[in-house]
């Protein structure tokens, strides 16, 4: 599929990370390319091995014009819902970049409020580069506080299922009930909750 490219100097791809999870926050990059420093193998993170993903996001921190993350807690993410979250981690990305792009590239098929033109791409993380190289920054950044994570609560296996609902997440939040860091207002968290005798 050809993605047709505006003719301005400063295009940034933007992509999210952890819509799913029932923990944590939904992380977003937002990455200007340089032109002049091409980085091979860029993709959708979920296509690339853990190794080569942490390769390439020091690869493209070396040679983007500009890169920035952005992210929604889960406080946030439990006030607002999780689609006007990452919405809003977006433009936070978009907001952290030193160089103001001239043109945006948003994976998925939803765009958030900009004041620069911008085009959603379905399955954008695999077509334009800006964005696989946002996806592999927003991975590899949300996966590294799953870690952190899991070694401050390791009854829950974070480290492993990187808070997606899992039958070992489940299992651990029967036993273990919530932590602050789980997003209340999902319905697995919400109904072992109601289980357990918690009001949120």
């Amino acid at each position: 599929m050809y993605i047709e490219r505006p003719r301005v100097n400063y295009i940034a791809g933007v992509d999210e990370v952890g819509r799913g999870p029932l923990v944590g926050d939904v992380v977003t990059a937002a990455v200007i390319l340089d032109p002049h420093k091409p980085i091979m193998g860029l993709t959708d993170s979920k296509k690339l091995s853990d190794k080569k993903r942490q390769a390439l996001a020091i690869e493209i921190k070396d040679k983007a014009l500009s890169y920035a993350i952005g992210r929604c807690s889960p406080v946030e993410i439990d006030e607002l819902n999780i689609l006007q979250a990452t919405m809003l981690a977006m433009t936070r990305a978009i907001d952290g970049l030193h160089i103001t792009p001239e043109f945006v590239f948003v994976d998925g098929n939803r765009l958030p409020a900009l004041s620069m033109p911008a085009q959603a791409v379905v399955k954008g993380d695999s077509l334009v580069a800006e964005i696989s190289a946002a996806s592999i920054l927003a991975k590899v950044a949300r996966d590294n506080e799953m870690i952190d994570l899991d070694k401050r609560y390791p009854q829950y296996g974070f480290a492993s299922h990187k808070g997606y609902p899992t039958k070992a997440h489940f299992a651990a939040l029967t036993a273990h009930g919530a932590i602050n860091e789980h997003r209340k207002s999902f319905k697995p968290v919400q109904r072992i909750l109601a289980a357990q005798g918690v009001n949120e």
